[in-house]
């Protein structure tokens, strides 16, 4: 093949029609590239050099160019579509859009997770799909204008509900958004899985705060063993145990607790911003089951390991007292919706039955990943107090 650049130099758009060129040659082909250009020699050799393609300047005037396999980005990072994922990408793909194709020499990136064992989950694509279409704005899915009716003490308690209910979610955030900075971005729709449910988390602190300001100038309590329990789940260096304590024994306990709050609470306020963060917590809960299943399927040591995991952080969180006693309190005045004796009772039996709920969920999850029955039962029993 013969290119003719007439008087067009390298620096004036040359090489746009070199690259066009090469790719048009068939295997073991070789360019002819001719021009009047005076320094086209000295560039084209430069050039040549860099883009890995063999040169051969000898016979004067000519400039014959043979593209080099060894320098030609010619290596393709997998398939674009999700059969195209591999079991384990290397490094140097780095930021390379699965199916593209890298050049040789690119730099590596130091991502941990980059085993598709550790992470992925063939529900992926779809969850993210379903997240993205039923993203939620705050300020126009809920009306904060409805009326809040009850009295000051029964306020006082959805505000202790929601103080608790944004540092849990402040925890569920940080986990997925630590952990996707780490994953090869090969794994795309993982990574993009849990960025949006960062933002989801994210949204969730916004209403819980304004719910929680919405008659008090302040919220209500943080203890030191919420915060314990939270922090184990922030600092978790392995993803699968953490996605296994935070989104699937946490947010499966969580999910029951906003499904009762928007049953149960005081207002239609509480109620629908519940309903809404319920339904995104489905969503990871649905991801953590979904990849865990699928690691537990290739990995016998997996069940093992998160077993251990949770003996492990009960052993932990023995000398804290787990959901605090102010919590404890403003869930059961919620669902009893007074202070008369028989309301109060009442209300402490539906607490009951909503940790009774939470138990038998998590049971669910533990046996849906491959648990017997009473392992599911003894591990659910170890879950920490504070629900999260």
């Amino acid at each position: 093949m013969r290119l003719d650049l007439e008087s067009l130099g390298l620096e004036e758009g040359a090489d746009i029609l070199l690259r066009r060129a090469l790719r048009r040659l068939a295997p073991a082909e070789s360019l002819e590239v001719v021009g009047n250009h005076p320094e086209l020699r000295l560039h084209l050799r430069a050039w040549a050099r860099t883009m890995g393609v063999a040169a051969d300047f000898t016979a004067p005037h000519t400039h014959r160019l043979t593209p080099n396999a060894a320098g030609l980005p010619t290596e393709r990072a997998g398939a674009a579509p999700p059969e195209g994922v591999v079991e384990s990408p290397p490094r140097h793909w780095g930021l390379a859009a699965r199916g593209a194709a890298v050049e040789r020499g690119s730099a590596g990136f130091d991502f941990g997770l980059v085993d598709k064992l550790e992470i992925w989950s063939d529900d992926a694509a779809r969850l993210y799909a379903r997240a993205a279409a039923a993203q939620w704005d705050p300020q126009t899915a809920i009306d904060w204008h409805q009326p809040v009716a009850h009295d000051d003490d029964i306020e006082t308690a959805v505000v202790q509900v929601m103080t608790y209910l944004i540092e849990n979610e402040t925890a569920a955030l940080l986990v997925p958004a630590r952990f996707a900075a780490t994953i090869h971005p090969h794994f795309r729709e993982v990574l993009q899985l849990l960025a949006i449910q960062a933002a989801d988390e994210a949204r969730h602190m916004e209403v819980f705060t304004r719910r929680a300001l919405l008659r008090h100038t302040a919220p209500g309590v943080s203890t030191s063993g919420g915060q314990a329990s939270l922090k184990t789940l922030v600092t978790e260096p392995d993803f699968a145990i953490a996605s296994f304590l935070l989104s699937v024994m946490g947010e499966g306990s969580f999910l029951v607790l906003l499904d009762f709050l928007a049953r149960e609470g005081p207002d239609p306020i509480t109620r629908d911003i519940c309903r809404l963060a319920a339904q995104d917590e489905a969503r990871h809960v649905a991801f953590g089951l979904s990849h865990l299943r699928r690691h537990a399927a290739q990995d016998a040591t997996l069940r093992p390991r998160l077993a251990m995991a949770m003996q492990r952080r009960h052993a932990e969180l023995m000398h804290t007292s787990g959901l605090n006693e102010l919590v404890f309190e403003a869930l059961t005045v919620i669902a009893a919706g007074g202070f008369e004796p028989a309301m109060i009772a009442g209300g402490h039996a539906k607490i009951m039955r909503l940790q009774t709920d939470m138990d038998l969920a998590r049971q669910g999850s533990l046996i849906r990943l491959g648990f017997g029955e009473a392992e599911a039962r003894a591990l659910s029993s170890l879950h920490t107090r504070n629900f999260m």
